[in-house]
């Protein structure tokens, strides 16, 4: 898949146009639950469950495509935190799902990797 906004894995600086980026620098506001130094959570602003917090690296990748091997640590850090803020906020009780939506075809409407932590109701298979 192509980057649709030029930047590389090497490229540390945000896309001026990037809503996700805009969202970490403060531009636009948002409903933190977390944030350390390489990864901010927040809450969705058009929720499809009752729980539903979107986790973004602060490195711009545009998708999961686009992640290399030098992404491995920081993707597996969005996983766990994942699973911390499942437990944070009673998802992990019944039950949570992850989703990552890649492409056009997998449904990512903003290209920056975005991971979806969905809980709080049953979830239904296939998804979509």
């Amino acid at each position: 898949m192509k980057n649709p906004d030029n930047a590389t894995n090497e490229t540390l600086t945000m896309p001026a146009d990037c809503l996700f980026c805009k969202i970490i620098a403060g531009d636009i506001p948002s409903n933190k639950v977390y944030e350390d130094e390489d990864i901010f959570a927040f809450r969705d602003i058009n929720p499809v469950a009752p729980q539903h917090i979107l986790l973004i690296p602060k490195k711009h990748i545009s998708a999961v495509s686009e992640a290399d091997r030098d992404d491995a640590a920081l993707l597996g850090h969005m996983m766990l935190q994942a699973s911390r803020l499942a437990e944070q906020t009673g998802m992990s009780r019944d039950g949570f799902r992850l989703v990552v939506n890649t492409g056009n075809n997998g449904g990512q409407t903003v290209f920056h990797l975005h991971l979806h932590l969905l809980g709080g109701r049953q979830m239904t298979w296939p998804p979509g």
